[in-house]
């Protein structure tokens, strides 16, 4: 419901110059198992945010979503772009609770969410194709997510995804309170 296309995305995201633009996608455990990862990156710092769901289920991800972006002050998550999952179909609960837009890529186009494809790829490094999730707990998961976020990049000029995370952070945060009163600005 409310599929807004990619095309209908502002440009400007395409250039990876503006900071808070996401991708999200779901990494499937083996079966018979349900267990999956929710999978975010954000576009210019190539951060990794990812949770454990129950299973691939809209729900499942919508609360894994809002847990993700719900910690994320409200300048640095501006959007995110999904494939064509239905796991991705109560996007709308996200969106009006913080505030967010959606985005789908075209079908059969996953190089439009090359970042978070990017992001699973190092995933699969530590459990591949066939592993399950189920023996897995959350900071065997944070363990995973914190050394990709910890490996410097060429793309980013060997600085850390943390790194330019943080230091984009500081940036747009520092934009959306006064100076001289350190009171944040809404909306």
């Amino acid at each position: 419901p409310m599929r807004v296309p990619i095309a209908d995305r502002p440009k400007r995201v395409d250039s990876r110059r503006g900071f808070g633009h996401f991708e999200s996608d779901t990494v499937v455990g083996a079966s018979p198992s349900k267990r999956c990862i929710d999978t975010q990156a954000e576009r210019k710092s190539r951060k990794l945010f990812a949770r454990f769901i129950p299973d691939k289920s809209a729900l499942a991800t919508a609360r894994a979503e809002y847990d993700i972006y719900s910690r994320i002050p409200a300048p640095a998550r501006i959007d995110r772009t999904w494939d064509n999952g239905t796991e991705s179909s109560c996007h709308l609960l996200v969106d009006e609770a913080l505030g967010m837009l959606t985005y789908y890529a075209d079908p059969y186009s996953s190089w439009q969410r090359g970042t978070n494809e990017n992001r699973n790829g190092r995933i699969r490094r530590y459990l591949p194709k066939g592993t399950s999730f189920d023996d897995l707990s959350d900071a065997d998961l944070q363990a995973i997510v914190d050394e990709i976020n910890d490996t410097p990049l060429k793309v980013l000029g060997w600085e850390t995804p943390n790194e330019v995370w943080y230091r984009e952070l500081g940036k747009v945060m520092s934009k959306t309170s006064h100076p001289e009163t350190s009171v944040a600005l809404t909306n």
